[in-house]
């Protein structure tokens, strides 16, 4: 009787514990290497997005002022493009489609009248929500003293 102690080592399937840290590292360097550019698109995004905003709340308060011969004042707020205040007779609402967006942090834009340097303020704090900062937390807007206002063609903003 002879018995076979040459067993053919069958070939064990999957990946070692070396070659999985291997891909972690992979991962982990990528990981490291994308996600702060991918997120600081996003901040960017939301920059335009509250320019973008706030260009269109100026044109509907410029068409409020066309028809009411005066800009809504800082008690009506920005309430008053979508909402006719009282006593106004030459209303001609709503003067955006929408509801009065909100920045693109969730937070209210600021809106006064008169204005430090123009006949109105319309800005967003920023990322931060606080006054001043730099970067997505600047200022965002017309009528502030940052750098990153937006662009209008009137005297006075910048």
């Amino acid at each position: 009787m002879y018995l076979n102690f040459n067993h053919a080592r069958t070939p064990s399937h999957g990946f070692t514990l070396l070659e999985l840290l291997v891909v972690i590292v992979i991962i982990g360097l990528l990981a490291g290497y994308v996600a702060p550019r991918y997120f600081a698109q996003v901040g960017k995004s939301e920059i335009q997005v509250a320019r973008a905003q706030i260009d269109a709340l100026e044109k509907a308060l410029d068409q409020y002022r066309l028809d009411t011969r005066r800009y809504p004042t800082s008690e009506e707020g920005l309430q008053a493009l979508v909402q006719k205040p009282a006593n106004e007779p030459n209303w001609n609402g709503p003067y955006l489609k929408k509801i009065v967006p909100s920045d693109p942090w969730g937070k209210a834009y600021v809106y006064r009248t008169p204005g430090q340097k123009t006949e109105f303020d319309l800005f967003s704090f920023g990322r931060d929500g606080k006054q001043g900062g730099v970067g997505e937390d600047a200022d965002i807007g017309i009528g502030v003293a940052q750098p990153q206002q937006v662009a209008t063609q009137r005297d006075g903003r910048t």
